[in-house]
């Protein structure tokens, strides 16, 4: 029996604990004429008060004017989203009755709600920029009744009442064109302007209560510096959100910050000037003064920026928004990308030894298989190349490039962006016998060839060694024997020949050989000597021979072999030097 009078009132405990937290909920079904029982919000004139609208509650603020004021002028700011708001003046037709019983239950505008009466729309606005009314006051009105709504979520607002003619001073001046205008823009920079205010423009120099501030950012354009400040603030949220996260590892932080929680659902009420007083201390403007053109740097190349601009007043804790611009800041400068032909045989240089440098190239192979063939080679001696091929922005190889033919095998892809890059010079001394290479006296050369490949499957292959052999029994003194490796692919065989002087034929060694990056293309007609056809299954046994003859005794003979491919840069042999016998 103790047991369940424990346990009951235990439960009755508990009811009483939810119930007291439990918040009030006006019923929606009451009349527009019925007011609750709670404290009338009275707007003072002269002062900036600071409201909060819930979503999709009205928030009713009541005032009356001075007997004798021609004009009023009521200006309302939306914080950060759109709200409705609406200006009436109800006039009654009975004074209404000071009967004690009234007086101490219900308000004065509750008293006014329940006479007999009529009420005019004067004003109406929905957005969220700043909206004045200005206009003559109703001498027959008895209350002012301004509604404000949001429809979207909670949000803020300020209101100001003034009475009277002309400007109330409080707000600072814009001109009649408040648009930003954009002088110029550059990759890493925007230069803005703007018509000055009147406030600014207007004051004397020693007072300095007005002044602009510039935003930047790149999500969109603020139509008033609170919702700048909300943007601000719910970024940081976010990123401090996703810190708590992390952090969130046992029962306990979770039961703190819930308990933390509570408490901030119940925020102490802030004076409007202390909340205006802090509306300025974390600003970061960009540019701030009585200036009215600002440049912004220090920006992303090929981004857009958008920019808004305030004229804020110190003294009474106002700003208005100038209407605000955007722009796109211009994008790095590329190199221009060269569109490689079928087959053509491209020299491509590079002029400057002391830096790195870098060209581009496209290829487009025919057929519908897209495949090719790239060759590349290397005629710069120490100079260090390294070729990096992609397609779609995914890199499909990168390797260096030297003196030896370096084929990449291109398949799959429509287009391939082809990129060639001067790494530098390596410490080694470049032979003298390299500047042959180099036509017009260029410090770097590369050598390349695409072509596509409609049949093959791969890249072709090559001799296993590119040495020329002489034999010496053979050697007459009109005449010398060759032999070379070939390849299982039936392919065209050049061999070329020129003659040495005196003074090349006694030096000898590097400087009488050709360079390895001449081609038959360089060479004259008249050095050819013959041209054949080879082919042998037997890689082992692929080496051919030929007998040159219509030699002069005595003289010294430098020899080169090109192996002449449908597909590629002709891959050249080593040069060898011969001398025919004085006397047979």
């Amino acid at each position: 029996m103790a047991l369940m009078s424990l346990s009951w009132c235990l439960g009755a405990a508990l009811a009483l604990l939810c119930g007291s937290s439990w918040p009030q909920v006006h019923s929606s079904l009451a009349p527009e004429n019925e007011v609750p029982l709670r404290p009338t919000t009275w707007l003072p004139e002269g002062k900036i008060t600071s409201i909060t609208l819930p979503k999709g509650r009205t928030r009713r603020l009541y005032f009356t004017l001075r007997k004798k004021a021609p004009a009023l002028s009521v200006t309302v700011s939306p914080c950060d989203l759109p709200i409705e708001w609406s200006l009436a003046a109800r006039t009654l037709k009975d004074k209404p009755l000071k009967s004690p019983q009234w007086s101490t239950k219900k308000s004065m505008p509750e008293v006014w709600w329940r006479g007999p009466g009529t009420e005019e729309k004067i004003h109406s606005f929905t957005g969220n920029v700043v909206d004045t009314y200005r206009g003559p006051s109703h001498p027959h009105a008895s209350i002012y009744i301004l509604r404000l709504r949001s429809k979207q979520q909670n949000t803020r607002a300020t209101v100001y009442l003034h009475e009277g003619l002309g400007p109330s001073g409080t707000f600072p001046l814009l001109p009649a064109d408040p648009r930003v205008h954009t002088l110029g823009v550059g990759m890493t920079s925007v230069t803005l302007s703007w018509p000055p205010s009147a406030s600014i423009t207007g004051l004397p120099h020693a007072e300095k209560s007005y002044d602009y501030c510039v935003l930047v950012n790149s999500q969109k354009n603020y139509p008033s510096l609170c919702a700048a400040r909300e943007s601000m603030r719910k970024e940081k949220d976010q990123r401090q959100e996703k810190k708590e996260r992390r952090r969130r590892v046992t029962v306990w932080p979770i039961l703190k910050e819930w308990w933390w929680q509570q408490w901030d659902t119940y925020p102490e009420p802030q004076s409007p000037t202390s909340s205006i007083t802090d509306e300025y201390a974390d600003l970061q403007c960009v540019c701030q003064g009585t200036e009215s053109v600002c440049t912004v740097s220090e920006l992303l190349p090929d981004t857009q920026y958008y920019f808004d601009v305030f004229v804020m007043d110190r003294l009474n804790g106002t700003n208005m928004a100038y209407k605000g611009t955007f722009a796109r800041t211009h994008e790095e400068a590329r190199p221009a990308i060269i569109t490689l032909r079928e087959g053509e045989l491209r020299w491509v240089t590079f002029h400057d030894r002391g830096s790195n440098s870098e060209q581009f190239f496209t290829f487009r192979p025919r057929g519908w298989q897209q495949s090719g063939l790239l060759t590349l080679q290397s005629c710069g001696g120490g100079e260090k190349v390294k070729v990096t091929v992609s397609s779609k922005g995914q890199v499909l190889t990168s390797q260096a490039v030297g003196g030896d033919l370096v084929h990449i095998w291109l398949q799959g892809s429509p287009s391939y962006l082809i990129h060639l890059e001067r790494e530098g010079t390596t410490t080694s001394q470049i032979p003298a016998a390299t500047d042959l290479a180099l036509p017009g006296g260029l410090m770097a050369s590369v050598k390349m060839q695409t072509s596509s490949a409609y049949h093959r499957r791969g890249v072709p292959s090559l001799p296993s060694t590119l040495q020329i052999k002489s034999f010496n029994r053979l050697r007459g003194c009109n005449s010398v024997t060759l032999a070379w490796m070939g390849t299982e692919e039936r392919s065209l065989y050049c061999v070329y020949r020129r003659k040495l002087g005196n003074r090349e034929a006694e030096a000898g060694g590097v400087s009488a050989l050709t360079a390895p990056c001449l081609g038959p293309e360089s060479r004259s007609d008249t050095e050819r000597v013959l041209c054949k056809y080879f082919q042998e299954l037997n890689p082992r046994r692929a080496v051919t021979t030929a007998v040159i003859g219509g030699l002069e005794p005595g003289m010294a003979y430098v020899f080169d072999v090109y192996l002449m491919r449908r597909w590629g840069i002709p891959i050249k042999y080593a040069s060898k030097m011969v001398k025919t016998r004085k006397e047979c």
